[in-house]
């Protein structure tokens, strides 16, 4: 008989379902994704530090666990929501189930919920904090949990998750960008080693220069979890380098070239998240089919006063999804054009990247 798992959210609700993976209590932003596919990839992706993930997906597990799809070097959420989960995985690469999984990583899982009501409830009321437990504790003391942990606004995620010395990668090749690492997934790297392009991967607070001793020939700003106003030493970096190279910012990195220019940001109301997010650039009129993965944004009205231009807009909302300097070689997409999981509609901006880079 399988355990009973809860999850409190900070409004009061308790739901209770099935536990899986490991005993233990954790807190965090209850957020939804709506890929199909993908969990391995979502699990270890960096930008879910400091939050509970719910797959809108109803069954989750069924092709199990592989090594060769981490985007980093284990599970970054702090706990799994699903409606059904399959310990009996069926794919020629699995290594391990989902729930074995969890248990490695010590992230606690709850399955049996209504996932499709939580999700309405987070799309209505936003996006709330929450606790899940799979371990014995009264449901007005989970509720508590829920609520006095603190705003992700006020955590700082990215230094639990960035490098704490510099990796050089790619040292055979020509050509060399100095990454700023805010939680790089590891699709972003395969991207440009692919390109031949050997990369530095530092610290954001690395000071600038330290970052010119590389002598890099350009500078791409990684996704990466949280409120990006609470690293300003990115933000620094950007300022103090714009003039000396290309700047390609992905995600959180679009919301540090924005800042590093004036923009503001806001939090969103529960984010984009999942593999169908449709993006339309406003000078070609090409729509693309997009991964994506923040809380954050950069405010439209504010680049007006900038040098930046908004290329391209999020066609369920009209946030930004692309800045583009009007003079210098800089740019950001808020997307992940590296997938990992999701579409590889805007694969482009990597060749565009290393053109750059190369030309420049």
């Amino acid at each position: 008989m399988p355990e009973e798992a809860k999850l409190a959210l900070e409004d009061g609700t308790i739901y209770k379902g099935e536990a899986f993976g490991f005993e233990t209590i954790k807190t965090g932003e209850v957020v939804f994704t709506t890929g199909m596919t993908g969990y391995v990839e979502s699990l270890t992706d960096p930008s879910y530090k400091g939050q509970i993930l719910l797959s809108t997906y109803p069954l989750i597990g069924n092709y199990g666990i592989s090594s060769e799809w981490f985007q980093s070097d284990g599970i970054k959420t702090e706990g799994f929501i699903v409606r059904e989960q399959n310990p009996y995985p069926s794919h020629i690469k699995s290594e391990i189930n989902l729930p074995d999984f969890l248990v490695e990583q010590e992230i606690p899982g709850i399955s049996g919920i209504d996932t499709r009501s939580m999700t309405i409830k987070i799309r209505e009321h936003g996006t709330m904090k929450g606790a899940l437990a799979t371990t014995d504790i009264e449901d007005q003391e989970l509720i508590q949990m829920a609520r006095k942990q603190p705003n992700i606004e006020d955590l700082d995620l990215v230094d639990q998750v960035c490098v704490d010395e510099p990796k050089i990668l790619g040292e055979e090749f020509k050509h060399r960008a100095v990454v700023l690492d805010c939680g790089i997934k590891q699709n972003i790297i395969n991207a440009l080693l692919e390109r031949e392009i050997g990369l530095v991967i530092i610290p954001y607070k690395t000071d600038v220069k330290d970052i010119l001793d590389y002598d890099p020939e350009a500078l791409l700003v990684s996704s990466g979890p949280g409120n990006p106003t609470r690293i300003k030493e990115a933000v620094q970096n950007v300022k103090d380098l714009k003039e000396k190279m290309p700047i390609f910012g992905i995600c959180l990195g679009q919301q540090i070239v924005g800042l590093s220019f004036g923009a503001k940001i806001y939090k969103m109301k529960f984010g984009h998240r999942g593999i169908n997010q449709p993006v339309k650039d406003l000078i070609t009129g090409q729509v693309s089919i997009t991964s994506q993965n923040h809380g954050f944004t950069v405010d439209p009205k504010s680049v007006e006063d900038t040098p930046l231009n908004v290329n391209q807009i999020n066609l369920n909302d009209g946030t930004p999804e692309s800045l583009e300097h009007e003079e210098l070689p800089i740019f950001s997409v808020q997307y992940h054009p590296e997938a990992g999981p999701g579409p590889h509609d805007t694969d482009y901006y990597f060749d565009y990247f290393a053109d750059m880079l190369k030309n420049y």
